[in-house]
Formats: structure tokens, sequence, C-alpha cells
């Protein structure tokens, strides 16, 4: 594995960490400012501010817990990924549970580190 690869899959378990311990701030400081998200029956959500205040919304009433995430294919700068994710209601009730594919793309920054900068996470309700 080339280090730009393993740049990268250490990005994404940094990433998931961080959203399940509720560290916006460390999620927020992997992307680029103008990351785009691809979701299923919504228009893109742009930018990083966007995300932040929706991230910041569902912490509110919700937790993620995420397995390890499974890396389908890596190439460079794109990454195409099965994730499960469960989303736990900090009131109650019955986590929800989506599940599916994410296509990532990073892009390296003039310092050598890479940044999220374009998602496709479509994850549809787990059955």
């Amino acid at each position: 594995m080339n280090t730009d690869e393993q740049a990268i899959r250490n990005l994404i378990t940094q990433w998931h960490r961080a959203t399940a311990a509720g560290d916006v701030d460390t999620v927020l400081r992997l992307m680029a400012e103008d990351v785009i998200f691809l979701l299923p029956g919504k228009p893109p959500m742009k930018g990083r501010a966007t995300f932040e205040q929706g991230l910041r919304r569902v912490l509110t009433s919700h937790r993620f817990e995420r397995g390890t995430p499974g890396s389908r294919s890596l190439d460079l700068a794109y990454c195409w990924s099965l994730l499960k994710v469960r989303m736990t209601p900090l009131s109650g009730g019955d986590p929800a549970v989506r599940s599916g594919s994410a296509l990532s793309i990073f892009r390296e920054q003039p310092n050598g580190s890479w940044l999220l900068v374009r998602d496709a996470n479509l994850l549809p309700s787990a059955s």
C-alpha cells in the first residue's frame, strides 16, 4: 500500500471515529471548505458550513455507531466504501439503521495532506 492510499485510509478511520464520538470539529478538519455531498432524493449539500449545521443538529438527538468501514476500492483519491450506520436517539427509542455504498473523492493539499472534496453517501434505510 502506498503512502497516499494509507493517508486516505487513515482519514476515513479518523472520520468514523470522530463522528461516533460526536467530535464535529475533527470531522470538519477532514473536508475541504467547498465539499459537496450527494444525498438520496435531495439536492446536493454544498459547503463545510452546511454540513456542520446538519451534523450538529443530528447530534443533539442521535448518536452514530459505525463499525469498521469496508473499503472496496481505493485508487489514490477515490474510495468506494460499504457502510452501515446506526443513529440512536438520545431521548430513547429505536435506532435508525442505514447501509449502502458511499463514494468519496479526496484532493491532495499543497502541504501533502488529503481532504474530502466530494461525497456520495447514498445510504437507504436498512431492512
